[in-house]
Order: structure tokens, then C-alpha cells, then sequence
């Protein structure tokens, strides 16, 4: 572990890292471009917070055309709203790692910026659960043929 990720560096703080070159970037790139076939570059700057667990990430995409809200909202529905972890909170919420913290949930909610005419996606995982290992469990639920939710479905810590 690197000085400047132990807790006593992390304190009372808040700072980016690996700005330009995160290593998940290209797996991000890729990803994206299986939903939309073409090419995406995007940006990612992850930041760091004394918190013990949770990852909040803020997205942003240009809009083509004139796309209203409605079909934003209708998109985000067709795509998320029967997946049994995917919380859609919906335009303009504010999603918090203190709601998803113990759980397998990802809580997903947007706003329209006109002014910018992009989205801004905003997300909330507990990333020791939905991360990797939750992820594991839930491709092996699957693959087995178990209920996707098994051994999964815990309700977030929080309050």
C-alpha cells in the first residue's frame, strides 16, 4: 500500500488520483462502447475520501439532438428498471454511499443540464459488496443456476 492511501494520510481529506491514466479507464471505454456501438473516449478522475467503504461516481454525456427529459427517464427504465440490485432514484435525486453501504445495491439517478445540453449520471455502490466479490457471487448465481440474489440480498447498513 502506497503512503498517501493509509487512513492517517486520508483523513480529513479529499484529493484526486491517477488524473488522465486510471487503469480502469479502457475497461470504462469498453463498456460503454458495447451499449452504444461506437467508439467512446471519456474522462475519469477518481477521488479519494476518508470513508471505509463506497464509491460515488459522477458521469457526464453530451446529448445528441433535442432529446427530451422524458426519453432520458424512459432510457434509464428500459435499460436498469427490472434489474433486482439496480435502485433507479431517478431525475434529479442524489444517490449516497451511506444508502447502498452493506448491500449489493447500485442507487442511479440524472439531471439535465440545458444549459450544457448533457447528462449528469450520478451513482452510489458499496464497493467491498457490489464490487468484484459481490459481483463474483452474483455471475455464479447465474451460472449455476441459483436465484441471482442469493446470498446477496442484505438491506444497506445505513441508518
Amino acid at each position: 500500500m502506497k503512503l498517501g492511501n493509509h487512513f492517517p494520510e486520508l483523513y480529513d481529506n479529499f484529493k484526486a488520483y491517477n488524473v488522465a491514466h486510471h487503469r480502469h479507464t479502457p475497461e470504462i471505454e469498453q463498456a460503454m462502447k458495447n451499449l452504444s456501438g461506437e467508439e467512446v473516449v471519456i474522462n475519469f478522475t477518481p477521488h479519494l475520501l476518508p470513508i471505509s467503504r463506497g464509491i460515488l461516481a459522477t458521469c457526464y454525456a453530451n446529448l445528441k439532438g433535442e432529446i427530451s427529459a422524458g426519453t432520458i427517464d424512459a432510457a434509464f427504465q428500459k435499460m436498469y428498471g427490472n434489474e433486482k440490485f439496480i435502485r433507479l432514484l431517478g431525475r434529479d435525486a442524489y444517490p449516497e454511499t451511506k444508502f447502498v453501504r452493506g448491500s449489493n445495491f447500485c442507487d442511479i439517478a440524472w439531471h439535465i443540464d440545458e444549459r450544457t445540453h448533457r447528462v449528469i449520471v450520478l451513482s452510489a455502490i458499496d464497493n467491498l459488496v457490489k464490487g468484484a466479490a459481490g459481483q463474483a457471487v452474483q455471475n455464479f448465481n447465474i451460472a449455476a443456476g441459483f436465484d441471482e440474489v442469493t446470498g446477496l440480498n442484505f438491506i444497506p447498513f445505513y441508518p
